[in-house]
């Protein structure tokens, strides 16, 4: 998906599971101008310590209710979970462009923000916390693309693109993906008017190619990620079983091979994935839908030991160690096996037949590393 990483997060943001056709048009506008999304979902407590979040002075007068300080106390520990996301994910697409086929297209590379992105308590929260207003600001910028390089930082106020004033207040998101796909769409750089330190400046940011993939951080406990052919979601449970980031980049790398390969579409489970896609990354899921499988049809052996073979090649391709991966599979089987209705393994039960075909990928990818191969399944 082209352009930038625009973070959706409102009540409205997210299509709805009841019309495929409405669903499809609205991604389809979005595809151009998205490429990592992480919904803002407030996340299970992370190990590191949270200071209170102290008001400033304008809101002294504001009292301050528990609901509201647990909304900031969510909302930090979100920033910081959706920052390590973008940061594992990012190498993994970037740096396998040509093993996505055609779901490959440009990015500039950011993540960006208002109020309006968070409702309820979470708008008030994201204006304490992080200094938002109507205006779309950097939440994130992409290692290795466009605009890292061109010097976007956390922070910087989105304010044209080609001259073209970008749209702020509630639904800006939404609107600036359609200002953003038509002006990256078979463009090698966009010059981009920015906000930084109460001065405009001009950043000329060069459109990087990438694996086209929305990434999203799924606000649930179980133990689960979905790839729904365009989408992956991982939930928060997933993220603080696997713990490290070489962990995560398994899990990340897996899904994108599922959809790489197409394998939601084969299993005939786009649809079913889709529409549990759209409820975990709502920041209050319906947690009715939470309690099994979601009518996601569990994938055939052969489709596990394809995506498998593909990961570890993009794993190693993106700098992240194989010696694990079979490691971590099994441990999570072990702890979460597919008699767990709402977990990784109910829908993927095959391990078994996995096994030996990850050694002999390891085993090739270790070679053609000491051979000086190319690195290509």
């Amino acid at each position: 998906m082209a352009g930038t990483v625009v973070t959706r997060v409102s009540a409205t943001s997210h299509p709805t599971s009841s019309s495929s056709a409405r669903r499809g048009t609205l991604l389809a506008s979005i595809a151009t101008a998205l490429l990592l999304s992480a919904c803002a979902t407030p996340p299970a407590p992370s190990s590191r310590t949270t200071a209170p979040v102290q008001p400033t002075p304008a809101e002294q007068a504001v009292p301050i209710t528990p609901r509201m300080q647990a909304a900031r106390a969510a909302l930090d520990t979100m920033v910081t979970q959706q920052d390590r996301l973008y940061r594992v994910a990012a190498p993994l697409l970037i740096n396998n462009v040509d093993l996505c086929r055609t779901a490959a297209r440009g990015l500039l590379g950011f993540t960006a923000k208002n109020k309006w992105s968070y409702p309820g308590e979470y708008a008030d929260a994201a204006a304490a916390v992080l200094g938002y207003d109507d205006a779309l600001r950097v939440s994130g910028v992409l290692a290795g693309s466009g605009a890292a390089r061109a010097g976007l930082r956390k922070g910087d106020t989105l304010v044209a693109a080609d001259g073209k004033a970008l749209p702020t207040g509630p639904g800006a998101e939404t609107a600036a993906a359609g200002v953003f796909a038509p002006l990256v769409s078979g463009r090698t750089q966009l010059s981009m008017t920015i906000g930084r330190d109460g001065q405009t400046q001009v950043l000329k940011v060069p459109v990087t190619r990438a694996c086209a993939m929305r990434v999203d951080l799924g606000n649930a406990d179980n133990v689960n990620s979905y790839a729904d052919g365009g989408r992956i979601a991982v939930t928060r449970g997933m993220i603080n079983f696997a713990g490290g980031d070489e962990a995560i980049a398994y899990v990340l790398a897996k899904d994108i091979a599922h959809n790489v390969l197409g394998h939601a579409a084969v299993a005939r489970n786009t649809a079913a994935v889709a529409a549990i896609i759209d409820n975990v990354t709502r920041v209050q899921p319906d947690q009715a839908q939470l309690g099994g499988t979601g009518n996601v049809k569990p994938l055939a052996a052969n489709l596990e030991v394809a995506a498998d073979t593909l990961a570890l090649y993009m794993l190693a391709r993106a700098g992240y160690g194989v010696e694990r991966y079979k490691a971590f599979w099994q441990k999570l089987a072990a702890q979460y096996p597919a008699s767990v209705p709402n977990g990784y393994m109910a829908v993927h039960p095959n391990l078994a037949p996995r096994l030996a075909a990850i050694d002999k990928t390891v085993a090739d990818i270790k070679a053609r590393q000491a051979a000086k191969k190319p690195l290509v399944p």
